[in-house]
């Protein structure tokens, strides 16, 4: 270990490096690889460090593709990603502002239960359609 606690053994990739990603590093790594990401808030906010993450490598070799055909650095589709995907409570909330617009413009508004059987009737159909 050094003076920072990380094991001298693991590579260390920073963002922005230039990566020998066929030097072996994926057995030695079981399997994993870092990834660089970059984490960066709204634009009036002072950009981050950045962080390593490890992840299967067929996972950062599809991201990467993936990355590219959007015309985007893995780096900088990760960070899109970061920024535009919600979490569960954001999700939960926008839930809630859309059931309360629905009560408030028609008075739609489902018990618990009705919310479950129409959830069922939908992973149904989807399902369904996933068969074909």
């Amino acid at each position: 270990m050094n003076s920072m606690g990380e094991d001298e053994e693991t590579p260390v990739i920073h963002s922005g490096s230039a990566v020998d990603w066929s030097a072996g590093r994926e057995t030695r790594l079981d399997g994993y690889v870092p990834v660089p990401v970059s984490w960066r808030g709204p634009i009036k906010e002072a950009a981050m460090s950045d962080a390593n993450v490890r992840i299967p490598t067929e996972a950062r070799d599809r991201l990467a593709r993936i990355a590219s055909s959007e015309g985007m650095s893995l780096r900088g589709y990760l960070s899109h990603l970061a920024e535009t995907l919600l979490t569960p409570e954001e999700r939960a909330e926008r839930a809630e502002q859309a059931r309360a617009a629905l009560r408030e413009w028609n008075g739609y508004d489902p018990s618990v239960s009705e919310q479950a059987a129409l959830d069922a009737e939908l992973d149904r159909r989807l399902s369904e359609a996933g068969a074909r």
